[in-house]
């Protein structure tokens, strides 16, 4: 599954690649398939990168197009 707005959630934080998969503690090489939609992303990295995005699974899903998690 291809997920735009992890790419776009990591370039609005100023990170690299390199520095959310290491939060994450994978390879970023992973992590840059996992971006592309090449492979697919395990539930329990998209939950630590919505807490690390202080957003929503809905919002990274492309289900809600707002950020904030207590508003919507």
């Amino acid at each position: 599954m291809y997920l735009k707005r992890l790419k776009n959630l990591r370039e609005d934080h100023d990170k690299t690649q390199q520095e959310i998969a290491d939060y994450l503690g994978i390879k970023r090489q992973q992590y840059g398939l996992y971006e592309t939609g090449i492979r697919t992303i395990p539930i329990d990295l998209l939950i630590e990168l919505a807490d690390y995005y202080e957003t929503s699974l809905d919002y990274i899903c492309e289900r809600i197009n707002t950020t904030d998690i207590y508003n919507r």
